[in-house]
């Protein structure tokens, strides 16, 4: 995700993501451009057509594509907030989670601390990965490798950490290290977790309908390729840089939707997901002291 200052305006006007669009779209302005030359070369010089061409079909359009189009982006929108807002609970979770076992684990025990000071931030750096490519455990930072085979099985490894974190603190609860009334002060952070990576799911796995997307395209495709039709005799050439225009305009917003409705991958508009989970951990093994001069694993978040 970029940082950027939202009132520097020559900064955003002339961002490097303008040209990445513009390279992106390139074949399909070629495509345009020549569709267009050629629609006004035939009317207006090969076959010098009586046609006179209207924008009031295309402005009647324009208005129903306007809307179709703010509707596109403030839907894709949604699911970026709520990958957010995901993320953000994700943070208090663990935070809270640390504070808590930190006052709960007895000073010296400095195996639960360490547990628990790389596997709570371990989850957040496995859900991030389980929401792009996948994840390599090795990558996770993760003490006590004795859980380790559990989790390269494990087709979920966040709900998988969960289980894992679940364990452990059953097992503090059976010796006596933790009572029942402090376990349920625990199980509401632990159980977060799991809605977190539920959440998170929804928004991957869910894309936006077929048909409405089928039909936006259609639309946006359909109402380009006439724009020359509506233009050629009341602009003449002019109609070329026009069109060119329009079209880099409304396809470049689907564009846009079509990359911040997954909000979990490395594009620019994503989440800064890494910069999160890295938080996380420092904000974790700031708060779990350890009793030892055994260094904590870290491994830092891939950018």
């Amino acid at each position: 995700m970029i940082k950027y200052n939202p009132k520097d305006w020559f900064s955003l006007i002339f961002h490097r993501y303008s040209r990445q669009t513009l390279k992106l779209l390139f074949p399909s302005l070629v495509f345009m451009g020549i569709w267009t030359i050629g629609v006004c070369y035939v009317i207006l010089d090969y076959f010098d057509v009586p046609f006179q061409s209207t924008t009031s079909v295309h402005s009647l359009l324009g208005i129903v594509l306007g809307l179709f189009l703010v509707f596109r982006m403030n839907s894709a929108y949604d699911r970026w907030w709520e990958g957010r807002v995901s993320w953000g609970t994700l943070v208090n979770a663990s935070r809270n989670f640390a504070v808590k076992l930190e006052s709960l684990l007895d000073d010296q025990d400095a195996d639960n601390r360490k547990f628990f000071s790389t596997w709570i931030p371990g989850y957040a750096f496995a859900l991030k990965e389980h929401l792009r490519d996948g994840v390599k455990i090795e990558d996770l930072g993760l003490s006590h490798p004795e859980y380790h085979d559990e989790l390269r099985k494990s087709d979920n490894v966040p709900t998988k950490i969960t289980a894992v974190i679940y364990k452990r603190i059953n097992a503090l609860v059976k010796s006596g290290q933790i009572s029942g009334e402090e376990l349920l002060v625990l199980n509401k952070e632990a159980s977060v977790l799991t809605d977190i990576v539920g959440s998170c799911e929804r928004i991957k796995n869910t894309p936006i309908p077929y048909s409405y997307s089928m039909y936006l395209k259609k639309f946006i495709f359909t109402y380009s390729i006439t724009l020359p039709l509506g233009f050629v005799t009341s602009f003449g050439y002019w109609t070329v840089p026009i069109v060119l225009f329009l079209f880099f305009i409304l396809v470049s917003i689907e564009l846009i939707a079509e990359e911040i409705e997954d909000p979990f991958g490395r594009d620019v508009n994503d989440l800064p997901t890494d910069t999160i989970s890295s938080k996380i951990r420092a904000g974790i093994q700031e708060v779990i002291t350890i009793p030892s001069s055994e260094p904590v694993l870290t491994v830092e978040g891939r950018e």
